[in-house]
């Protein structure tokens, strides 16, 4: 009989959010008079059209796949270096990243998850409470944790509290990290870091000789220009950072799928016998053997948006996305909530009232106004008494939750 990774054992009953997918799904069989009223304002999905400038490449893209002189086969897996060389020219200007250490792919979950292949066992890992499940679920699977307690924390992970009264900006800890996972903007919380915050977390890497896992996924939302973008802002982080970068929320690619990942050559981790090895030669070997390549048509629509043309519809789409935010923060402000993110980031992080869990609120907001969001409990135990509200949704889909909220705390 073939065995099992049974590391896949220890995981919760079901990633979070197709358990509130199964949720929303049996309340619409049980409620059919209302399923058409549902407002979905969790999962952190993309709504509006992509930008006209990548469907124009796209399909300029496919017209060369019809013909013989013009047609693509196999791509370089890293990626087609006019693609590379125009992350480089647009998103790290001075910050010597180079083509060369750009790895596209068909999205940062997938990358975040990934990146684990290159490292070995018993290295202490640093979570931020709450975070992204997919953080935790994927050292779940590679064996690199114990079982969950009740709380679902798992054993052999650093988790590093992010609460309301440390802006849910994780603290460097006392203890030795070997990777950190830092998320700014946050998902899910919206928290973004200081310059003098990264820098602490850059000086304690080094310190350590540990690596941060840097996802940037939400850069594209950073409206306060003291604010990084990149980790590679921050002096030294070249030698102890790599960076995840998504085209799925500034480009609307959720559905296309093309991101990236930049590992510095100077970044290193150490082998059984202490020797030196530069992680940036074990991925590409890694990408090379187990990915293909995103598709041609797909990298051609992300170069489009830094076009001229390009980079104005994105700045569109955030402008429609933050306005959103703008709106369910003053919601849920006037509701008497308290209120986190939605200012640099498109998730509105907010506390639930009184007498009420996360879960209790997921069901009070899609029971009493047949809108859905995230509790906060399924991104970590640090997440309990906290909801995300998602920004991603038309601005009419907006206005009416605004009405939802304002009608159900006045009740």
């Amino acid at each position: 009989m073939a065995a099992i990774n049974s590391n896949f054992l220890k995981l919760k009953a079901g990633y979070l959010f197709p358990e509130i997918a199964r949720r929303v799904k049996a309340y619409g069989e049980a409620h059919p008079e209302l399923a058409g009223r549902v407002i979905r304002c969790g999962i952190g999905d993309v709504t509006e059209p992509l930008p006209p400038a990548v469907v124009r490449a796209m399909h300029e893209a496919v017209d060369e796949l019809a013909g013989r002189d013009t047609f693509k086969g196999y791509g370089p897996e890293q990626g087609y270096e006019f693609l590379r060389e125009a992350i480089v020219e647009h998103m790290y200007p001075g910050l010597e990243v180079s083509a060369d250490e750009v790895f596209v792919s068909d999205g940062s979950k997938c990358d975040t998850g990934n990146i684990l292949d290159i490292f070995g066992k018993g290295n202490v890992i640093a979570i931020t409470d709450p975070v992204y499940p997919v953080y935790v679920d994927t050292n779940v699977m590679a064996g690199n944790t114990g079982e969950a307690d009740a709380n679902g924390a798992y054993a052999g992970l650093l988790y590093l509290p992010c609460t309301a009264e440390n802006g849910f900006v994780a603290e460097v800890p006392d203890q030795r990290a070997d990777l950190i996972y830092l998320c700014f903007p946050n998902n899910p919380t919206g928290a973004v870091a200081t310059r003098a915050q990264l820098e602490a977390w850059v000086r304690y890497a080094k310190q350590h000789d540990a690596v941060i896992l840097f996802d940037a996924a939400y850069e594209a939302y950073v409206r306060d220009p003291s604010v990084p973008r990149s980790i590679f802002e921050i002096d030294g982080a070249r030698d102890c950072a790599i960076e995840f970068r998504s085209f799925s929320k500034n480009g609307g690619f959720t559905g296309v799928r093309c991101a990236f990942v930049v590992i510095p050559k100077g970044v290193t981790g150490m082998a059984e016998d202490g020797s030196r090895v530069a992680l940036h030669a074990l991925w590409s070997r890694r990408h090379s053997t187990k990915f293909n390549g995103a598709s041609y048509p797909v990298q051609k629509g992300a170069a489009a948006l830094f076009t001229e043309e390009g980079k104005a519809q994105v700045a569109a789409l955030i402008d429609h996305y933050m306005g959103n935010a703008a709106l369910l923060r003053e919601a849920a402000k006037a509701a008497g909530l308290p209120v986190f993110g939605g200012e640099n980031a498109p998730y509105v992080w907010v506390g639930c009232p009184e007498g009420l869990d996360s879960w209790g609120m997921f069901d009070k907001m899609l029971g009493e106004a047949q809108v859905v969001i995230t509790p906060g409990s399924g991104f970590g135990s640090a997440g309990e008494g906290w909801f995300r509200i998602s920004a991603f949704n038309s601005r009419a889909n907006v206005e009416e939750v605004c009405r939802r909220l304002k009608a159900l705390f006045e009740a």
